[in-house]
């Protein structure tokens, strides 16, 4: 496989190798990618973290009674405002 770099890219790769950070540009690529699958994967992890809140809190509002939306900001608020005073 080949690949092509921008000069930006190049120069921060020559930049690791040379500051001794890694050995070669196939470490930096192999780091790179190795983080790349890492950062997938917590992606996909959150976004299925996420999907099962959301399923969680939906059947649970199926089993709540519903709330004026005026009150509900207003508890929303006195909270932040407990919290506030209690950071000082």
């Amino acid at each position: 496989m080949s690949i092509s770099l921008t000069p930006e890219q190049e120069s921060f790769v020559q930049s690791k190798i040379q500051a001794g950070t890694y050995r070669s540009t196939q470490d930096v690529l192999e780091i790179a990618l190795r983080l790349l699958d890492e950062y997938e994967r917590a992606e996909t992890q959150w976004s299925e973290d996420v999907r099962e809140k959301i399923e969680a809190a939906v059947l649970a509002s199926e089993h709540t009674s519903p709330i004026d939306g005026e009150i509900f900001v207003h508890q929303i608020l006195e909270r932040f405002d407990k919290v506030r005073q209690e950071e000082r």
